[in-house]
């Protein structure tokens, strides 16, 4: 009979392996939903801010443009929330897929292979997380618009300048997650946005102009 005897050294290997794995394990799952909120957060603030300019280019009222807000807001955190949930669904069924070949063709290494975590968030928490990032950009303009209620151009101008500075903060939060440069990442982000809101104004401007 063989006794195999264990001692501290091995011990504390085996221990502080799984602690390495748990914590990789971790990151990786934090990495993903703050992922999926910065996205969220820079889709919802450039697609209401987009929306609500493309209205204020046709129309001069508030009204019409803080309702067209929170329409799109609402769509658009549903969407967020579906297309996040559907994204990691699909990332996590991949991942299964390859485990499964990994274990049918490693078959001496069924438990090592099977007992590894797959390094993704729950697709629930994500799709919570995208949509209500999403909302909290698109709540920034529909705000900026509230207040100016008489001076059209003001508030169309408001909720560009309200946009772009929500955009540098956002680009610059990015940075500080992916460690990435600052300033590269925040005009990045802005000129984006600017883009968008630019083309969404002067398409809608020029539709409600020519009548097509």
């Amino acid at each position: 009979m063989v006794i195999h005897v264990t001692n501290d050294t091995e011990r504390s290997d085996i221990t502080q392996g799984t602690m390495n794995d748990d914590d990789e394990f971790d990151c990786s799952q934090r990495a993903q939903l703050l992922r999926a909120v910065v996205l969220g957060a820079n889709d919802g603030l450039v697609s209401i801010a987009s929306l609500m300019m493309g209205v204020g280019a046709v129309k001069d009222d508030t009204k019409s443009m803080v309702l067209t807000g929170i329409a799109g807001l609402v769509a658009g955190a549903c969407s967020m929330a579906i297309g996040e949930f559907v994204s990691v669904y699909t990332q996590k069924d991949v991942e299964l897929a390859q485990r499964a070949r990994r274990v049918r063709k490693n078959a001496g290494h069924e438990e090592e292979t099977t007992n590894q975590r797959l390094k993704l968030p729950n697709p629930v928490q994500a799709a919570i997380a995208s949509a209500f990032a999403f909302t909290i950009g698109g709540v920034v303009p529909l705000l900026a618009a509230a207040f100016i209620r008489r001076q059209h151009t003001l508030r169309l101008a408001v909720v560009a300048a309200a946009a772009s500075l929500a955009l540098v903060v956002l680009g610059g939060v990015g940075a500080v997650l992916g460690r990435t440069p600052m300033a590269k990442s925040s005009v990045r982000v802005l000129i984006g946005g600017w883009m968008a809101m630019a083309i969404t104004f002067g398409l809608t401007k020029l539709i409600g102009t020519t009548g097509l």
